[in-house]
């Protein structure tokens, strides 16, 4: 069963455990305006809370992705540094802090906080006519969203430099080599092997890949016996829950394991 909920430019739709959140601004190629960044992130947070919700899909409608901050709303950039703080900051913490998995179907250009959004999801999927761009620069800003963390630390320096001041687009499968994508499909299929990708996600046991993900995302900044000491916490708690013993019973009888609904 699938339903859809809209509004400020930010189309939810449910089929079964997945919710697929889609940016709905076509006639601005998904460009970011307050009304929309304040969807988003409300949509986020409530996809948070809500147990029934086991993967998520992030992707744009019409022929791009998202390409930004809407440049024609120039009142936003008067004091840039309180409107990154208070609507574009809360939207890429929210994504990287969500309990469930989140795959980004990136089904046209990624412009500058388009980037930061696509690269802020757990697995990336890309159309093989998409671009990305670190564009910042071309009007004299430079990259917010996460960009900065999640290029440098990708690519290293001098690649993430490079793409930064030279602001040029970078195709899906150039993207794809340089690990910053996990598949590049047909444009065709993108909505199908992103639903399907998702679907495997959601049938998986929340619980563990909650945990996993939050394991994953700290690992970066943690140190070595810091990580270690949260492997073991996890490892605790995902032994204690109910998911632990039916995957070791299903594995002995032979079955697929049926994964506690609430986790």
């Amino acid at each position: 069963m699938t339903s859809e909920r809209a509004g400020a430019a930010v189309t939810v739709r449910r089929a079964s455990a997945v919710a697929t959140v889609v940016l709905d601004r076509p006639e601005r190629l998904n460009a970011l305006d307050l009304p929309t960044r304040r969807a988003l992130v409300a949509t986020l947070r409530e996809i948070a809370t809500d147990d029934t919700v086991r993967a998520v899909v992030l992707t744009g409608n019409g022929r791009a992705f998202c390409v930004g901050q809407d440049l024609t709303v120039e009142d936003e950039l008067i004091r840039a540094d309180e409107t990154i703080a208070a609507t574009y900051n809360p939207i890429v913490d929210t994504l990287t802090s969500l309990p469930q998995p989140v795959v980004a179907a990136v089904n046209g250009p990624a412009v500058g906080a388009g980037m930061g959004l696509a690269l802020a999801c757990d697995l990336r999927l890309a159309a093989d006519g998409a671009t990305f761009s670190c564009a910042f620069g071309r009007v004299g800003l430079v990259p917010d969203t996460a960009v900065s963390w999640y290029l440098v630390r990708e690519l290293g320096h001098a690649r993430a430099f490079a793409l930064a001041v030279s602001g040029r687009p970078l195709p899906a499968t150039e993207a794809l080599s340089m690990g910053l994508l996990n598949e590049v499909v047909p444009a065709a299929d993108l909505a199908a092997r992103a639903a399907e990708l998702a679907a495997q996600l959601a049938a998986g046991p929340a619980h563990a890949l909650a945990l996993t993900k939050r394991q994953f995302r700290a690992a970066a900044e943690l140190s070595f016996d810091a990580t270690l000491a949260m492997e073991a916490r996890h490892q605790g708690a995902a032994a204690d829950h109910p998911d632990h013993l039916e995957g070791r019973t299903a594995l002995a009888e032979k079955r697929q394991p049926q994964w506690w609904a609430d986790s």
